[in-house]
């Protein structure tokens, strides 16, 4: 009989669980206190015969430990919650913590990105802080060209006498496209998105520093009809599939032709509004065929190889798809700002 309880009991007690501290106070008063459960068959293995003594005996003691190690398990279980609820982390910001967003430039430089990686660009970027020949003089800028006035520049480091020994913080990130075409030979196939400086007003329209994506496609055979097409795609893409371009004459150093490209108006879908000036169109980027001087001074062979580039800037493609109308936005770290770009992730 005593053999049954100590067996019920052991089952009893491997299974001990308690939500609180006063319900494991109670636990330890039903089975280890003078009168709990176990010190009462303690009681009664006075008479347990003597031959059998040693038996019970053990198995007792067994049972006792059993629910003293149980009672301390599950208090220590207690002590260790407790403690770590108390634990203040003085480094973590205040409470609530709130979820951010990514920045409305970030998620419209990744849509870009895909598009073009789904057509076979690579991805390629340089520095920031860069020298004449890769912004400007392989570009074909010669030293004293008026094109250079177009971009009013941040010089770390400007030399009167030669324009050549100018350290500069880059313009566009077309230096981008002259590194890789210095040290690899066509077919040629990337984009290149980086921050670009010009000296200019801080204003609603304009801001000393932006954001840039530019593209660049050597190989046999290219010509304006391939990059029409692919630019096509770029906007239809971008701004949805009723989406129009228009390619108008324009200059630039390093391209010839050179165009500037509009794309039809996604408010009014180019009927005319306030918003496109009552054209009915949206200017978003320039491009062009690239001009042989470029690529001779990087020694490529202008006789063999052909190709096109185009460059736009990210905010400007950023304002036309989430109607900021306000530059400064984007660099004023307001995250009540940020946070109307949540649902756009």
């Amino acid at each position: 009989m005593l053999l049954e309880k100590i067996e019920a009991l052991k089952g009893q007690i491997s299974n001990l669980k308690a939500e609180n501290e006063e319900a494991l106070e109670a636990l330890r008063i039903k089975y280890l206190s003078k009168k709990g459960e176990i010190s009462e068959l303690f009681s009664e293995f006075r008479s347990v015969p003597p031959e059998q003594k040693r038996e019970f005996g053990q198995k007792l003691n067994e049972l006792k430990t059993l629910a003293t190690d149980k009672i301390n398990t599950l208090r220590d279980s207690f002590k260790a919650k407790e403690k770590e609820a108390h634990k203040i982390d003085i480094t973590r910001p205040a409470m609530p913590d709130e979820i951010g967003t990514r920045h409305p430039i970030s998620l419209v430089r990744k849509e870009i990105i895909d598009i073009f990686s789904r057509l076979g660009f690579t991805l390629s970027e340089g520095p920031e802080v860069e020298d004449d020949w890769h912004v400007f003089s392989a570009l074909n800028f010669a030293a004293d060209h008026p094109a250079r006035d177009m971009q009013d520049t941040f010089f770390i480091n400007q030399d009167p006498d030669d324009v050549k020994r100018n350290i500069i913080l880059r313009s566009h990130t077309s230096s981008v496209q002259v590194r890789t075409m210095e040290r690899q030979q066509p077919p040629i196939r990337i984009i290149c998105p980086g921050r670009v400086y010009r000296n200019e007003a801080i204003t609603a329209r304009a801001h000393c520093f932006f954001h840039q994506i530019e593209g660049l496609y050597i190989d046999k055979h290219v010509t304006f009809a391939d990059l029409k097409q692919v630019l096509l795609y770029f906007a239809q893409e971008l701004f949805g599939k009723d989406t129009k371009i228009r390619l108008r004459p324009s200059y630039f150093p390093f391209t010839e032709p050179s165009a500037e490209m509009d794309v039809s108006c996604m408010l009014c879908g180019g009927k005319g509004c306030g918003f496109c000036k009552h054209t009915g169109w949206v200017e978003i980027l320039g491009c062009g065929m690239v001009d042989p001087n470029v690529l001779k001074a990087s020694g490529i062979d202008p006789d063999v190889y052909s190709g096109y580039a185009f460059g736009l800037g990210i905010e400007r493609i950023t304002n036309l798809k989430y109607m900021v109308k306000d530059l400064r936005m984007f660099s004023e770290n307001d995250v009540r700002f940020l946070d109307e770009f949540e649902a756009a992730h």
